[in-house]
């Protein structure tokens, strides 16, 4: 293993050295393209090909989504606008941190025409709705909102991959990147898995989400804090910046790592950095096993019936981190204390404290300020205390010796099962990254030669979790968001009532819906394994993830059965009825027979004074699968519309008795306000529609329910003068409602709205029956959803609106298409009645000849006449702009050949380009005589 790092580490310098001698030009001439449902082997990359021969899937890859670079790809023009995605993006960091996935919408923009997907409805003119003449309180005519619905989904589809989910940015935490670079710099691998590209793009992201004082953010919106800092730097350290901030790419030099090693020591050094920081820093070699508190392997050698702290009791996520860290503590796994380490044992602590001198059992339970969301109670430090005293006692002792050695082994055969039943993706980023460690160290230490190492099974699956976007490369929070984003979508263009226009969008998420259902239990038995049944589920991401979630199961039946009822023609084949049976029964089995509320992943298994032991300082309700809102909603939902569907299914009586408890349990958990807290996004906006559908889905309305009525002031009471809702994600730390301002951290400045709080309140007001009552709110809504479309139909990213664990953000990229789309459906529907208006196509528009822009700009659309509903809008030059006109940073289209491949990287598909339903239409219509708009 030794010498296998000695020489990585010497390709790696002859490597970086080339790279520096080609100094700054080589920076911004760098093309990448994003490949889907593709397993890599026909890759233009040695590294790749060479990484995917021991991938293996259930399915062919689909959803799988990688970046490539390809050096060969692009015109000057093209490359030129990536670069200036990448330069607007960096000139504003401090104000705007989040990327709006720039390169994924200029592939999938070059291959528009090509597939069919051309953007042929663009929004209609603000005078049209918003006019002072018009009067604010009446309804947004229909054919309005139709249009901008028709622009949207005419935007979102072009997005759509040809396996049928829609790829998307689903980063935000900021120590994910360097957690992958510790473990594949430990393991040896670090060169072999990520090239220079992939090396200089996670630079450039980690410089561009540095905070202005020095320090990093737990997420990107987020105040600098000692985990985010300490872990970044390092991270920047071990891909190849010096202590000076040299750029070994570039030849440039930067003021990050200065400024970043200026905040550490201004707060103590690494010695406060929080559990999981230490840990890190442990395998890496930097920090002193004997200043991190316990991490036991013996309790997985407990009894776990009546035994509510055994490990196989809590949250999968706890679990399946805390698995092969008692694994790698209970070997003291650390790498080769490498030059570069023991450089950073000196650069991360204080000149008057060395690192030889520090006293590491003071250290455990030290934490900096800023990263202390969750302290320990009392209790928690008594009992490390004790373990401490205890466990170097007990390991001088033959038994002792004999139970770790036993421990050990029983969780790398719980990590081998994990990496085995998700096809070495493993259930999220810092469990993939710490498995591969266990691997790696199970190798070093094997004496039988016929041992064959699991490492090569984990490293080509390091590039599913990798996302590139305009601000960098970064590392998502799971493989992706592939089947939780198409189910939603599905539904969403459903609801707009234009389905039958958008017949090949459907039919293809429709298939991936089909094709990513989990189709069997995990093997062995269940119960050894600490696995619920997953036969019929549908996962967040991918089938081969394979890990089943009630949400996502009850949104992926929602999409099935939203889907078959629209027909096979518009939507494709349905899924045989077994099937949805089979998800039937996974929703039932998720209920808690004590609370009637849904978990996540499992049931709850244990009681809530376990989070008592949480160990981890950064996040909240780590310890067990807590029920929620939004899973138990989801789940009355999903259940209620396959009980309207099948009625006299032998289910029948189990989904009645099993409502009734679910509706019990949303009402106990309503706040006195009269909201629901959302646990996984941005935050009383987001649990209350999940609140108002779960009741509504149980029998609920307005004037018998008074749970209900409380949501619904609740919301209103919300509702900003413009007629959106804007809510900051330190709602979520808080537990209370925040405004969201114009200084997202603090909270200073002028009120901002935010399209998907106000897609949600509205999708809410609309379930609640508001139409019926005062609708006035809801053309209010609408209004400030459709001010903010931009002019080739996109929604522009505002801020991060996904959260976890109470403290740590996420991106949810497709949202800001995605319900804004839904809820003007709903809206139209609730006000206007069923019944669409004819699409009017933008027909002048493609005979006329797109402006030059400005140098910097992207080409501008001319303003449709005041008033004009219907005025056109040229089409060249939204082709042009791509979908850049947030960034300003599109440039002008070059023509001639593109940087991306045409085939959306779908080579598993094979599906040749098409026609979408409303092309068909107007080809249809021209054969005819008729006009474009013909009907």
């Amino acid at each position: 293993g030794g010498a296998r790092v000695d020489r990585t580490r010497s390709r790696s310098r002859e490597s970086l050295g080339r790279s520096a001698q080609r100094g700054v030009r080589s920076r911004a001439r760098v093309m990448w393209r994003l490949r889907c449902s593709d397993s890599g082997r026909d890759s233009a990359s040695p590294m790749v090909r060479a990484l995917s021969k021991d991938l293996f899937s259930l399915n062919n890859h689909v959803g799988r989504h990688t970046w490539e670079f390809d050096a060969s790809a692009g015109t000057a023009a093209e490359k030129e606008a990536v670069e200036r995605a990448r330069a607007t993006f960096a000139k504003y960091r401090h104000t705007q941190q989040h990327s709006a996935d720039e390169l994924l919408r200029m592939q999938y923009d070059a291959m528009r025409e090509a597939r069919g997907r051309l953007i042929t409805v663009t929004p209609p003119p603000t005078s049209s709705y918003d006019a002072p003449s018009l009067d604010a309180r009446e309804a947004v005519p229909r054919a309005v909102v139709d249009r901008a619905m028709r622009a949207g989904i005419d935007f979102y589809q072009g997005l759509q991959d040809t396996d049928g989910h829609w790829a998307s940015d689903y980063g935000g935490p900021m120590f994910l990147v360097p957690g992958l670079v510790i473990s594949l710099y430990v393991v040896g691998e670090l060169e072999t898995t990520l090239d220079e590209h992939a090396q200089f793009e996670m630079r450039r992201y980690l410089r561009n989400h540095q905070n202005e004082d020095g320090g990093f953010g737990l997420h990107i919106e987020g105040h600098s804090t000692m985990f985010g800092t300490v872990l970044s730097y390092v991270a920047m350290r071990l891909l190849g910046v010096d202590e000076t901030g040299l750029d070994p790419t570039s030849g440039e030099t930067h003021d990050c790592v200065v400024n970043a090693r200026s905040w550490i020591v201004a707060r103590g050094g690494a010695a406060n950095v929080p559990s999981w920081g230490k840990f890190y820093l442990c395998v890496l070699g930097a920090y002193e096993w004997e200043g991190l508190n316990p991490i036991p392997p013996e309790a997985w050698l407990l009894p776990y019936t009546g035994n509510p702290l055994h490990p196989g009791r809590f949250w999968c996520h706890c679990r399946m981190v805390y698995l092969p860290m008692s694994y790698l503590y209970g070997k003291r796994a650390t790498g080769q204390i490498t030059p570069l380490v023991k450089k950073l044992r000196s650069e991360l602590f204080l000149d008057s404290a060395p690192y030889e001198t520090i006293d590491w059992d003071k250290t455990r339970n030290a934490c900096a300020k800023e990263d202390l969301y969750y302290p320990h109670p009392w209790l928690q430090d008594a009992l490390w205390w004790g373990l401490t005293k205890v466990e170097p006692l007990l390991l001088k002792t033959r038994i002792g010796k004999a139970l770790r050695g036993w421990a050990c082994r029983v969780a790398a055969r719980h990590a081998r099962y994990e990496d085995e039943n998700t096809r070495y993706v493993d259930i999220g980023p810092v469990n993939k990254a710490m498995n591969m460690l266990v691997a790696w160290h199970e190798a070093k230490e094997a004496k039988d030669v016929s041992f064959e190492s699991r490492l090569p099974k984990h490293l080509p699956r390091v590039h599913d979790y990798l996302w590139l976007a305009e601000d960098g490369m970064k590392m998502q929070g799971y493989n992706g968001s592939q089947l939780w984003d198409c189910a939603f979508a599905a539904q969403a263009v459903a609801a707009t009532g234009l389905a039958n226009e958008y017949a090949g969008c459907l039919r293809d998420a429709h298939r991936y819906v089909r094709d990513s259902q989990v189709r069997d239990d995990c093997p062995g038995n269940l119960k050894k394994w600490y696995r619920h049944i997953s036969k019929g589920a549908w996962p967040f991401s991918t089938r081969d993830h394979g890990w089943p979630i009630s949400d996502c199961s009850s949104e992926g039946l929602k999409a099935a059965l939203a889907l078959e009822s629209l027909g096979e023609k518009v939507a494709g084949k349905p899924l045989p009825v077994e099937r949805l049976r089979d998800c039937v029964n996974v929703i039932l089995s998720y209920q808690n027979p004590g609370s009637g509320g849904w978990a996540t992943y499992e049931n709850t298994r244990s009681f809530r004074w376990v989070e008592i032991i949480n160990p981890a300082e950064t996040f909240g309700d780590i310890m067990i699968d807590y029920p929620y809102v939004e899973c138990s909603s989801a789940s009355l939902q999903a259940l209620a519309m396959f009980a309207k569907r099948f009625p006299d299914d032998a289910r029948a009586g189990d989904i009645k008795r099993a409502s009734s408890k679910g509706r019990a349990f949303l009402k106990s958990i309503q706040r006195t306000d009269g909201s629901w807290y959302g646990s996984w996004a941005v935050c009383f906006t987001y649990g209350t529609w999940f609140g108002v559908k779960g009741l509504v889905a149980t029998g609920s309305t307005y004037e018998t329910c008074p749970a209900l009525r409380k949501a619904v002031a609740f919301l209103l009471s919300k509702q900003m003068p413009d007629g959106g809702w804007g809510e900051s994600y330190l709602s979520c730390q808080n537990k209370k409602y925040v405004q969201l301002t114009e200084d997202k951290r603090t909270g200073a400045g002028a009120p901002v709205d935010h399209i998907v709080n106000t897609a949600w309140a509205l999708l809410a007001l609309v379930a609640a029956g508001q139409a019926e009552r005062d609708p006035a709110p809801l053309h209010a809504a609408a209004r400030a959803l459709m001010r903010r479309q931009r002019e080739n139909g996109d929604f522009p990213q505002q801020t991060i609106m996904g959260v976890f664990n109470n403290n740590c953000m996420i991106t949810y990229a497709n949202y800001r298409n995605i319900f804004p789309i839904w809820a003007l459906g709903e809206y139209a529907n609730a006000v206007h009645g069923p019944g669409v208006t004819p699409r009017v196509e933008d027909a002048a528009a493609a005979a006329q000849p797109a402006a030059k822009p400005a140098p910097g700009k992207p080409p501008k659309a001319p303003a449709a006449a005041a008033g004009d509903a219907e005025a056109a809008t040229p089409l060249q030059a939204l082709r042009a702009s791509g979908s850049s006109a947030a960034l300003s940073s599109a440039g002008e289209s070059s023509g001639g050949e593109s940087p991306y491949s045409s085939d959306g990287g779908g080579s598993a598909s094979g599906r040749k380009p098409r026609k979408s339903s409303s092309q068909k239409q107007r080809t249809s219509s021209k054969k005819k005589g008729k006009g474009k708009g013909g009907k």
